[in-house]
């Protein structure tokens, strides 16, 4: 069984492969993903097309809508195989279920699920027209083009006059279709975590009592540098002492063997997972701003200090983690700290290089639809990384990175800032029937 990293590779090298024609080299590629979502089944079907075997790509077309019946370009895709193979009445119903996912819309762009196009209500309204003239309806097809006419940008209505005249005199039409080459393609931050990350840098000692050692330049018990604590053990506190908790999420991906010697060929290693949780005592002055607070933890932590999400305990011995995003919530977090007996507490949390902006808890399980989809239990504990839209949200759990679906979890307990959730899916619930569909 392949893993999600391989899957991705494969998906990128089979865009790769349509955008230098490489028709049998990506249809490889997409073939190999075993149990194909819409989005792969319908890049199969576009390469078909492009091959000239409309058969092929007709069979693709069928089970993308099958797997998303939501997915507005697939029959749009599908309608134009059917013109090829002069199935006009199937055409003309696929290029009308089309129109229909619009939902009154004047476009969908699909540029953020990864297919650099956007489907406008113009063109499927055309096509419905090509279709009508083979059929021979001239009188349906002209009215089809008005209608094109009426909801077309500026500087397409030229062209769309033209083919009226053209329909006026009975001259058929060709349908559009998705331009030569597009493809749905992986996420751009989903390759970006296929290459392995340095979050600590390298190893530095920090007190031996190793010969070997003292011959380096360290003596026995001599520390090196500011003093760093393994997982969950808090480094004590003088007074005035600032204690800084991060428990760094983040993933680093690293062949094994990488620190030393290599074991075997390159056959024999493989990926390493990683994820460290550390404390640091620092002293800040009272009431410091924001940049000076991360310039401290940067002396420390400079990756972290650069790229996580830094928030503040509220007063209390359970109390939440409250974010800082700005200097209005700096100010909040330095009169709380007054009130409190413990001084300030901070943490800094980060999942691949990026901050977490909030937690959330699974309320429902989810199971990816693709390969850019994170799958969750009920009762885990996800962190939030990006909201997409108003309907999904992108995170971090174990290691892995994706989206899903806002509908399926609610804030963690303790999360200051709550995002805008719809209820849950009901008992039963498919995903992706009653939540916000991905188009």
């Amino acid at each position: 069984m392949p893993s999600l990293g391989d899957l991705v590779r494969d998906w990128h090298r089979g865009a790769q492969a349509v955008e230098r024609g490489d028709w049998d080299c990506a249809l490889r590629l997409f073939a190999g993903v075993p149990e194909p979502p819409a989005k792969m089944c319908f890049n199969v079907g576009c390469v078909h097309l492009l091959a000239g075997d409309p058969e092929a790509a007709l069979l693709a077309f069928d089970q993308a809508v099958t797997k998303d019946a939501c997915m507005a370009v697939g029959f749009f895709q599908r309608g134009v195989a059917n013109s090829q193979l002069e199935r006009f009445q199937e055409a003309l119903s696929d290029f009308r279920l089309a129109l229909a996912q619009l939902r009154g819309n004047s476009a969908i762009d699909y540029t953020q699920l990864g297919l650099r196009f956007k489907l406008q209500a113009w063109e499927v309204l055309y096509n419905v027209a090509s279709a009508q003239c083979r059929l021979g309806l001239w009188t349906e097809a002209a009215n089809s083009l008005l209608e094109a006419i009426s909801t077309c940008p500026e500087g397409a209505g030229d062209g769309l006059h033209a083919s009226l005249d053209q329909v006026q005199k009975q001259g058929s039409l060709q349908p559009r279709q998705v331009p030569r080459g597009e493809v749905f393609r992986p996420r751009r931050q989903h390759l970006e975590h296929l290459e392995p990350m340095d979050f600590l840098g390298k190893a530095k000692i920090v007190a031996s009592t190793s010969p070997d050692d003292w011959r380096s330049g360290s003596q026995p018990g001599q520390l090196q540098g500011p003093c760093v604590e393994q997982a969950g053990r808090q480094a004590p506190l003088s007074p005035g002492l600032l204690a800084v908790e991060a428990p760094g999420p983040g993933v680093s991906e690293e062949p094994m063997g990488a620190g030393g010697a290599a074991v075997g060929g390159p056959g024999s290693c493989v990926v390493v997972t990683v994820q460290c949780a550390f404390t640091v005592a620092l002293k800040a002055p009272r009431g410091a701003d924001l940049s000076s607070l991360r310039a401290l933890l940067a002396q420390a932590l400079p990756h972290q200090a650069q790229l996580g999400q830094l928030s503040y305990r509220a007063p209390g011995d359970s109390g939440p983690w409250i974010p800082i995003p700005g200097e209005e919530s700096l100010q909040r977090m330095w009169r709380d700290v007054t009130a409190g007996p413990r001084g300030l507490q901070l943490q800094c949390q980060g999942a691949g290089g990026r901050p977490v902006l909030y937690q959330v808890v699974a309320q429902h399980s989810y199971s990816a639809q693709g390969p850019e989809d994170l799958d969750f239990q009920q009762g885990d504990t996800v962190d939030v990384l990006c909201e997409v839209d108003e309907a999904w949200l992108e995170g971090h759990r174990d290691g892995r990175i994706g989206i899903f679906p806002k509908c399926f979890v609610v804030p963690a307990a303790g999360t200051c800032e709550e995002p805008p959730l719809t209820p849950g899916p009901q008992q039963g619930h498919q995903p992706g029937k009653s939540c916000a569909k991905r188009f």
